[in-house]
C-alpha cells in the first residue's frame, strides 16, 4: 500500500514585493484594486504551482475587502501560501501589507482566499498532494479553510434549494 503524498505549507510558501508606482494607481494617488487583484492572482499561481508541481488554474476568489488604502510609493508586501487541498484543488491564502518605506511602519491591506485546481496533460483536474501543516498558525489556516469550505458548499446547496442557480 503506498504513502498518501503531503506537503507542508512552507515547502510551497511564497512571499513577494512591489513599489506602487504612478501607473498603478488611480487619480485618488492609491492602487488601482484591480493591480492588486492581479498582484494577488499572480502569488497565488505560483503557491499552487510549486504545491501540486503542474499547471494550476484559478476556480474562484473569495470576498475581497480592501482594508487600507495603498497609496503611490508605498511598499506592498504579499505572503501566500496553501491553506487547505482536496482531491485536485486547493485554497491558497494571500496575506496584503502595506509598508511605508521611510518609517517601516507595516499595515495589513487585505487578506485573500483563492481556490485553484490542479491540471494535467489533458486539462482535467487530477490529484494533488494533501496539505500538512504543522505550526499552531497552518493548523488555524487549515482548520478555518476546512470551514470556509463548509460555508461555501452550504450556501451553493441554499441557492440551488430555491431554485436559483
Amino acid at each position: 500500500m503506498s504513502e498518501e503524498i503531503t506537503k507542508t505549507p512552507k515547502q510551497s510558501s511564497v512571499e513577494t514585493r512591489h513599489i506602487v508606482m504612478p501607473d498603478h494607481t488611480n487619480h485618488y494617488g492609491t492602487l488601482f484594486g484591480g493591480t492588486l487583484m492581479s498582484w494577488i492572482d499572480s502569488i497565488a499561481v505560483m503557491v499552487a504551482q510549486r504545491h501540486c508541481g503542474r499547471e494550476a488554474v484559478t476556480a474562484s476568489v473569495d470576498k475581497l475587502n480592501f482594508l487600507e488604502p495603498i497609496s503611490l510609493g508605498d511598499h506592498v508586501i504579499l505572503k501566500a501560501s496553501a491553506n487547505y487541498a482536496g482531491r485536485s484543488s486547493m485554497e491558497i491564502g494571500v496575506q496584503v501589507s502595506k509598508e511605508n518605506p521611510y518609517t517601516g511602519i507595516v499595515t495589513r491591506a487585505t487578506t485573500a482566499y483563492l481556490t485553484f485546481v490542479a491540471l494535467d496533460e489533458n486539462k482535467k483536474p487530477c490529484p494533488i498532494p494533501k496539505i500538512k501543516p504543522e505550526t499552531e498558525t497552518e493548523i488555524r489556516r487549515y482548520e478555518n479553510a476546512i470551514l470556509r469550505q463548509e460555508a461555501n458548499r452550504n450556501l451553493v446547496k441554499k441557492i440551488k434549494d430555491n431554485g436559483k442557480v
